[in-house]
């Protein structure tokens, strides 16, 4: 038996230099965007060798030791550290305050009054065997960021996963949810929209519980002995109307700064991103006894989740009151930006970064994400020793109170809006390991340079992370097993390649794509993960169930780091606009042809959008191929098509914004008024297409057009 371990060991410390050695070691191809690319490859190899399962591992233990949601005193030691960490490792760095409008619970409570005999105080404290985190006095009571305080006793309607077509279904049998509260399971949409439905349709207050045939025992295992969500686990999480608009629900579009007045505030009462109508979860295990007994016909057969009895809508007969007070405050967040000033273009930014705020230890949500920044960090800083500099300023970023609404990122966003004009690309982490399963999503001129980078890094699995994407990625694999927002797959997957989804919201990217045209790209890796938003995603469980060796940790600290370092490098700029123009030319007949289902004969024409659509990608085509055979030595005739690749994707933005969402500006992109955080493409028309509204579709292909015809013009001046 000594024998054996001996040899495991020694087998164990031979992956590991092989693992090493094949990052150090990147194939000898060209890299789009660079004339000398063995030079950037020496650069990218010095590099590759840096980030270390090892100390990524002792950061992570050190991140996550204590409880700390934004604006705790926990949060400001985690700022302080990752502060430190960005100096150590050369950086200029400062600790950016922010004062926003945000709640903690004073009093949270829910109890079943009838019938008689029947009871449940809930949220009981989440409790397993053997889990060494649940009992710190500083862990959050189950709550929703941005819910009302409110005090509501009526009988239960239960309403599936709580989207506009299960509030229809509900309609269509007779079931009123008028002055009721709404029990909803989680899944399918973000729960802000779950809120805004039932609002919508005149529900008093809304409960959200996790099903177990989402992400419990239906799954597999229940922590501790699985990965699984287990009874008592409550997900906690914003329901901030973040659809409308993120950050600070009291200062959309302006930075709230400390020195900001109130008067330049909206009051919150008047705010279109807090709800009405109050909210607050609870475990399955509360739900339980709501469910058993309420009465009313059968639910459909797809709204059955995995308790064990026959589901039933309600009213009634179960009442439950639902008594919530919240202590809503201007309260301190804190970012921590780091830089490195640029050689030849400083004006221009690459960001990278991650939000550190949880909701409790945040080992998976995102902590995982800040320990793979802080491996990338340092490696950068390697390389700063060695006399390297970048060439475009490069900007590390840890955001701040993201859970709560994607705050940090956005007021931070607000602040810079000048200064973004000039960036060239937002490279994010939230979740980086979960699991295994590397995915991303990206806006579509970043997707072929993503799988660049990954043919470049080793996986765990072997090969490289490209090669073990290839192998998720075959039809019939899910993609995502994660009760988080997952990486959905693409609405327009054109080229026969590993897929890279679009990006709706849920993150702190939203504020530089959607908002100021910052081209942007998500990454992260998914797996059996059912303690999300819980005091279970803790240590222990990352130990146990996300990634036992680290070494997940040490792959996404490269593909992270060299993302940054290859952007901040390349001489040109390696965007595919070609590509973007075919995707969008997909998203428009995809859109005519439900139009053309929604208004029969009445279906407005889609002939200039899909014009305009076919003048970008020729435009995208023409200028890739000077990209691939760039002007002379002279730096400004190279700035000169950089500037013209930046002003891209800023073109498509549109001055007005979205109709009744005026801060989301991209006609591209956007989440969902009623998905939250999956994307919906061309949002001006397809949601006017939804809505039936013949003449806002007509207005908004025009929208389009014309920013398709802007981004067309823009790539056209450069000759």
């Amino acid at each position: 038996m000594k024998f054996l371990s001996a040899l495991l060991l020694v087998l164990a410390v031979m992956l590991s230099t092989w693992s090493a050695r094949v990052s150090a070691n990147p194939p000898d191809v060209p890299i789009f965007g660079f004339r000398d690319s063995a030079a950037e490859t020496a650069v990218e190899s010095r590099f590759l060798a840096v980030p270390s399962a090892t100390q990524a591992e002792e950061d992570l233990r050190i991140l996550t030791q204590a409880p700390h949601m934004a604006g705790t005193p926990e949060d400001k030691a985690t700022a302080d550290f990752v502060a430190q960490k960005f100096r150590d490792a050369g950086l200029q760095t400062e600790i950016v305050e922010y004062k926003v409008w945000m709640n903690y619970p004073k009093e949270i409570s829910v109890d079943i009054t009838a019938p008689a005999g029947l009871a449940m105080h809930g949220p009981a404290p989440e409790h397993v065997d053997g889990d060494p985190y649940q009992n710190d006095p500083r862990v959050v009571m189950p709550f929703n960021g941005m819910s009302p305080s409110g005090d509501v006793e009526a009988e239960v309607v239960y309403a599936n996963y709580g989207t506009p077509e299960d509030f229809k279904k509900l309609e269509q049998m007779k079931v009123d949810v008028r002055g009721k509260l709404v029990l909803v399971r989680y899944g399918d949409n973000f729960r802000g929209v779950k809120v805004f439905v039932a609002q919508e349709h005149g529900a008093a207050g809304v409960i959200i519980y996790s099903d177990p045939y989402d992400d419990g025992w239906r799954r597999g295992d229940k922590y501790p002995q699985g990965p699984w969500h287990p009874d008592s686990a409550v997900q906690r999480g914003s329901i901030g109307f973040m659809f409308e608009f993120p950050g600070d629900p009291t200062t959309p579009g302006i930075a709230s700064l400390p020195s900001l007045p109130d008067s330049q505030r909206t009051p919150p009462a008047q705010s279109a991103q807090l709800s009405k109508i109050p909210c607050t979860p609870i475990s399955y295990a509360e739900a339980w006894p709501i469910l058993e007994h309420l009465g009313g016909p059968d639910t459909p057969r797809e709204w059955q989740g995995s308790l064990p009895f026959t589901y039933h809508t309600g009213p009634g007969p179960v009442k439950v009151h639902m008594r919530l007070l919240q202590d809503y405050q201007y309260r301190t967040i804190w970012n921590v930006i780091g830089r490195i000033a640029g050689t030849d273009w400083p004006d221009e930014w690459v960001l990278a970064g991650n939000h550190r705020d949880a909701w409790v230890y945040g080992a998976v949500d995102p902590n995982s994400g800040t320990a793979s920044m802080l491996e990338a960090v340092r490696g950068v800083g390697e390389l700063l020793k060695s006399g390297w500099k970048p060439r475009r300023t490069l900007i590390f970023a840890s955001w701040d109170a993201e859970e709560e609404g994607l705050i940090g990122s956005t007021e931070w966003g607000e602040q810079h809006e000048a200064e973004l004009a000039n960036a060239a690309v937002y490279f994010n982490v939230d979740v980086a390991v979960a699991g295994p399963k590397f995915g991303s999503s990206s806006v579509p001129s970043l997707k072929q340079f993503l799988r660049d980078v990954t043919k470049f890094v080793s996986s765990p699995q072997g090969g490289t992370v490209y090669d073990a994407w290839q192998k998720t990625a075959q039809p019939g694999r899910e993609t995502a097993d994660s009760s988080a927002p997952p990486y959905r797959p693409p609405a327009a997957q054109l080229r026969s390649d590993v897929p890279v989804g679009d990006l709706g919201s849920g993150s702190d990217y939203t504020v530089f794509l959607q908002h100021l045209g910052v081209p942007s790209l998500d990454i992260g890796s998914t797996g059996p993960y059912g303690v999300y938003h819980s005091v279970f995603d803790n240590f222990q469980w990352f130990k146990k169930f996300g990634d036992p060796d680290f070494l997940y940790e040490q792959q996404m600290a490269r593909v992270f780091g060299l993302q940054a370092i290859r952007m901040a490098d390349a001489e040109v700029l390696p965007y595919d606009y070609e590509e973007y123009g075919k995707e969008v030319g997909s998203y428009i007949d995809t859109a005519r042809k439900k139009a053309e289902s929604e208004f029969g004969s009445q279906a407005p024409s889609f002939a200039d959008a899909a014009a305009a659509a076919a003048h970008f990608q020729q435009a995208g085509a023409r200028i890739l191929a000077r990209q691939r055979n760039p002007p002379g030595s002279n730096k400004l005739d190279v700035a000169a098509l950089n500037q013209t690749l930046r002003n891209v994707e800023r073109a498509l933005l549109i001055p007005d914004g979205l109709p009744n969402r005026p801060w989301y500006r991209h006609a591209i992109y956007a989440p969902g008024q009623y998905t939250g955080y999956a994307a919906v493409v061309i949002p001006g028309v397809n949601e006017a297409i939804d809505k039936h509204d013949l003449d806002r579709t007509r207005q908004q292909l025009a929208v389009l057009s014309e920013a398709l015809e802007r981004a067309a013009k823009v790539l056209s001046t450069y000759r």
